[in-house]
């Protein structure tokens, strides 16, 4: 077997989509947990992040069943998704690290004024939330290029005969 066949295709878009799963599933137990533990008391925030969860569930789900199946559709609609959500994540992932160096350069410019004066809570806060966006934009990065392979993959899946259909199928 051809590696970038019809089954090396189904399986990697398969592994993609256990993947996704595995990070939905773990996006909304980690914003539970946030909240039963009290870490986190932003209702606002825990619905955001289940919702981002649920939502990227949901997406492989499809996924899943699109290329288990080998659903024209399902596929379609997958990488219709998945593409606007790449953009969508990469335009967030890129404003996130765009944000983090301005306030390194503010940081900066401050250092060097002698009557600068002691950061205050809110500053403070920023600090903090300086890492947070870092993290935020690198992991927000990654997949929205995980995202393109699997535009990518089921592209490539969708428009492969399957060598067990009936041979005069158009697909």
């Amino acid at each position: 077997m051809v590696c970038g066949g019809f089954a090396c295709s189904r399986n990697a878009l398969c592994a993609l989509n256990v993947v996704y799963v595995l990070v939905g599933l773990l996006l909304i137990g980690v914003a539970a947990w946030g909240k039963g533990f009290g870490i986190v008391s932003s209702i606002h925030l825990i619905g955001g992040v289940i919702a981002v969860g649920v939502f990227l569930l949901l997406i492989a789900i499809v996924g899943l069943v699109g290329a288990v199946h080998h659903h024209q559709v399902m596929l379609f609609f997958y990488m219709i998704i998945l593409g606007l959500v790449f953009v969508f994540q990469f335009g967030v992932s890129c404003s996130c690290l765009a944000i983090n160096r301005s306030r390194q350069k503010c940081k900066t410019l401050l250092g060097k004024d002698p009557r600068a004066k002691c950061p205050t809570c809110g500053e403070k806060m920023l600090q903090h939330s300086d890492e947070a966006l870092k993290i935020l934009g690198g992991v927000g990065l990654f997949f929205s290029f995980t995202e393109i392979l699997g535009v990518w993959l089921a592209m490539r899946y969708r428009n492969q005969k399957d060598p067990r259909a009936n041979p005069s199928a158009f697909l």
